[in-house]
């Protein structure tokens, strides 16, 4: 099993977010650090999860799994923030009733991950606090499966990080849009 460690940023203890990276993606990463930043501004604790090695699919889907219904069973408000690989945990998110904000979810037929497309389906129509985020640029993407699951914001042109490939300004411009979205949504829970 590959070692983690979950770094704590106090604010509101009853109310925390578990942030979860992506399989090449930190949260030392411009998505997941400067969610974290504006979670610090809105008060939260966010509980931020770093890998220590190389974990495959199948052990991180199970971790991000435990991690998140240990955190839940613990109590508290809680919200998760995922990108990309760490975005298998929707379907335990929506079971528990969690929110969350969703970098890049592998939402496309590409991506084999039928359960968090199913969750998706599940969300549709109930009006679950949930923001998705991503681009249609991203082969990880699809917009018509995210269609009134929750807030979805579409950044053009971005790749699966989010970054407008040989356009620095485009890239900061896609953060600051990402950023905003987060802080909107975050702002906004009840």
């Amino acid at each position: 099993m590959t070692a983690y460690r979950v770094l704590t940023q106090a604010g509101d203890p009853n109310r925390r977010a578990l942030v979860l990276p992506g399989a090449n993606y930190t949260v030392q990463a411009p998505l997941l650090y400067f969610a974290t930043k504006v979670l610090a501004v809105r008060g939260w604790t966010a509980e931020s999860m770093v890998w220590d090695g190389v974990a495959d699919a199948e052990e991180a889907a199970a971790t991000y799994d435990a991690l998140l219904r240990d955190r839940v069973a613990g109590g508290g408000r809680w919200l998760v923030v995922a990108k990309s690989r760490g975005t298998v945990v929707l379907p335990t998110a929506v079971e528990l009733r969690v929110p969350g904000v969703w970098l890049t979810p592998l939402v496309s037929e590409a991506c084999e991950e039928p359960a968090v497309r199913d969750a998706v389906a599940r969300l549709r129509g109930t009006g679950a606090p949930h923001l998705f985020v991503g681009s249609t640029a991203d082969p990880s993407w699809d917009t018509a499966v995210l269609e009134g699951a929750g807030r979805v914001v579409v950044i053009d042109g971005a790749d699966h990080a989010l970054m407008r490939p040989g356009d620095w300004r485009g890239s900061l411009d896609a953060l600051a849009q990402t950023a905003t979205a987060i802080d909107e949504f975050v702002t906004g829970l009840r």
